[in-house]
C-alpha cells in the first residue's frame, strides 16, 4: 500500500517512545494522523496516508500472523509512527491519549528484537524490563504481550506486590526473555538476588507521569544502572509534566518524540458532561444514570478507598451487580474484580485511581466521576477507560462546591469546556479538613478533675481509697527463680 512520509534526513541517534496501552484498531477501522511536534532536541514526523497496516511495518513473519489472527489489521497513529522507529533500535518518547494502542507500539517492536535474537536467557537474567506503576498496569501489558509471543520461544512473566514472592523467585531461575514489574517488588526481588539486570538490554517505562508522581524516580534511579550497557530505551506516557524532561535526560540517549496528540487531550469519541450537585446527593444522581443505562458497563470513581467500598455496598443493597477495586483489596480481589467486570458478571465497578490505568475492557460505555480526582491529569487517564478501540463512549462527572476548583484545574489542562447536564454551579468552597478520628475522641474526652497532693484521694461516695500494698520481697534465689508448685 502507498505511504507518504515526510521525514527529515539523518533520523540517527537514540529514540524514545512514550506509551500507556495497548490497543490496536482493528479491521475497517478508520485511522487519521496528526503531526507529530518536538522539543527543542527532537525531530518532526508527519504522515498523512490513513492506509497503512501492519504487513507494512517490516515486522517478524510469526509476529505478524500473531497480530492478523488477532483480528487486528490496521496501526492506530501512534503505533505507526513509533515501530518503525523503535525496529531501528532508537530510543523513542511516545505521547498519545490514552487507549490509543500505546502499549503495543512499544510491544511489537521489543518482541521482533527478541525473536531476532539467537540463544536463551542465562539463569536469573532477563533480556528485557518493562516497568509500569499500578498491579493492574502490569497485569495489563502482559495479557497483551502474551497475545503476541503465543507460539513463540519467548518467556514472559510478572513481577508485583501483593503476590507470592517465592513463586516469583522460583520464576525467575531459569531467566526470562520478558519481565513486566512494578518498581517495588523488583527492588524486593534485587534485595534478595533473586535476578541481576546486567543483561537487559531493553528498558520500557511505561506511564512514567504516573511513576513521578507515585515517588518511583527513587527506584528508578536504583534500578537503571543496573541494566546493561549500550541499551535501548522507551517511554510511553499521555501527559507531559514538567518532570518527564529531567526524566527522559537522564535515562534516554538522543531521545525522538512521538506525539500525536496535545497531552492532556482525551479520545475524540468520548462524550463529556457534568453535573452540579451537592455532595449528598451524589448517590441518587448516580443511581438515575445507571437506571438510564441498564444494559451498560460502568465505571465509577471514587477519590478514597473508604469511599469507594462504602458506595459499592450502597449499589449492592440496592440490587445492582457491583464490586469495587482499591488499594485497600487484595491481590486476588482485585483480579477476581476485574475477571467478573470483563465477563460482564459484574456491570458496574467502583474504583479508586489504582484502576484509571491498566483497565483495558472495549465494553465500557459509560465512567462516571463520583469525585473529581486530586490531580487533574488523572481525570484524563480516568475517562480513557471507555471509547477504547475506536468505539463510543461517555464520561460523567459529578461536581459539587468542594471541587469547583478542582474542576477549572481539569478544564485548564485539557483546553476545553465541559458541557454542563444539570444543575447550577455553585460558589466555590473548600474542603473541610479532616481531624483523625482518635485526636477527635481525646479532643471531646472529659478532663479529669485534678487530685491535690496533700489530700488523700476519694472515691466516687467519698470514702479514702485502700493504701497501695507494699512490694514484696523478692522471692528466694532471685526474681527469676521459679515459683512453688503446689
Amino acid at each position: 500500500m502507498s505511504r507518504k512520509t515526510a521525514r527529515p534526513a539523518g533520523l540517527s541517534g537514540g529514540i524514545v517512545v512514550v506509551c500507556s496501552f495497548c490497543c490496536v484498531m482493528k479491521k475497517g477501522s478508520s485511522v487519521t494522523t496528526e503531526t507529530v511536534t518536538e522539543t527543542p532536541s527532537t525531530e518532526n514526523i508527519t504522515t498523512e496516508s490513513d492506509a497503512v497496516t501492519f504487513r507494512d511495518l517490516n515486522l517478524h513473519p510469526v509476529l505478524l500472523k500473531a497480530v492478523l489472527n488477532a483480528g487486528y489489521e490496521t496501526p492506530t497513529p501512534i503505533q505507526e509512527q513509533a515501530i518503525p522507529l523503535v525496529l531501528k533500535g532508537h530510543d523513542v518518547m511516545g505521547l498519545a491519549q490514552t487507549g490509543t494502542g500505546k502499549t503495543a507500539a512499544f510491544g511489537l517492536p521489543l518482541i521482533n528484537h527478541l525473536m531476532n535474537e539467537h540463544g536463551k536467557p542465562d539463569r536469573k537474567t532477563v533480556k528485557s524490563l518493562i516497568l509500569a506503576p499500578t498491579r493492574e498496569l502490569v497485569n495489563q501489558i502482559a495479557d497483551n504481550l502474551k497475545t503476541y509471543i503465543r507460539g513463540t520461544h519467548l518467556k514472559l512473566h510478572v513481577v508485583v506486590g501483593g503476590a507470592s514472592i517465592n513463586k516469583q523467585i522460583k520464576a525467575l531461575e531459569n531467566g526470562l526473555d520478558i519481565l513486566v514489574a512494578t518498581p517495588g517488588r523488583l527492588i524486593d526481588l534485587l534485595d534478595r538476588r533473586a535476578l541481576t539486570l546486567n543483561k537487559a538490554r531493553f528498558l520500557v517505562l511505561d506511564e512514567a507521569d504516573q511513576m513521578l508522581d507515585l515517588g518511583f524516580i527513587h527506584a528508578l534511579r536504583q534500578i537503571a544502572p543496573l541494566l546493561a550497557t549500550p541499551r535501548q530505551t522507551m517511554l510511553f506516557s499521555a501527559t507531559m509534566p514538567k518532570q518527564m524532561a529531567e526524566l527522559s535526560s537522564a535515562y534516554l540517549t538522543n531521545p525522538k518524540r512521538v506525539q500525536v496528540s496535545p497531552p492532556g487531550k482525551a479520545a475524540d469519541k468520548i462524550r463529556q458532561s457534568l453535573h452540579f450537585v451537592p455532595q449528598s446527593e451524589k448517590g441518587e444522581l448516580l443511581k438515575e444514570c445507571l437506571n438510564e443505562h441498564p444494559n451498560g458497563q460502568a465505571i465509577v470513581f471514587s477519590r478514597t478507598k473508604h469511599g469507594a467500598e462504602k458506595l459499592m455496598k450502597h449499589l449492592v443493597s440496592c440490587g445492582y451487580k457491583a464490586d469495587s477495586i482499591h488499594g485497600n483489596k487484595s491481590q486476588g480481589q482485585r483480579e477476581r474484580a476485574i475477571k467478573a467486570f470483563r465477563e460482564g458478571l459484574v456491570k458496574v465497578l467502583v474504583a479508586t485511581d489504582v484502576a484509571a490505568r491498566g483497565i483495558d475492557i472495549p465494553n465500557v460505555t459509560h465512567v462516571y466521576n463520583f469525585d473529581l480526582p486530586d490531580v487533574p491529569e488523572n481525570y484524563v487517564h480516568r475517562i480513557g477507560r471507555t471509547a477504547r478501540a475506536g468505539k463510543d463512549g461517555e464520561a460523567i462527572a459529578f461536581v459539587s462546591s468542594v471541587e469547583i476548583k478542582l474542576l477549572r484545574q481539569i478544564q485548564k489542562i485539557m483546553k476545553v469546556t465541559i458541557p454542563v447536564a444539570s444543575g447550577i454551579e455553585p460558589a466555590a468552597e473548600d474542603r473541610p479538613k479532616r481531624v483523625p478520628q482518635q485526636r477527635q475522641q481525646r479532643k471531646d474526652r472529659p478532663k479529669k478533675p485534678a487530685v491535690s497532693a496533700h489530700k488523700p484521694a476519694r472515691d466516687t461516695q467519698g470514702k479514702k481509697r485502700p493504701a497501695r500494698r507494699p512490694n514484696r520481697k523478692p522471692r528466694q534465689g532471685g526474681t527469676d527463680a521459679p515459683r512453688r508448685q503446689a
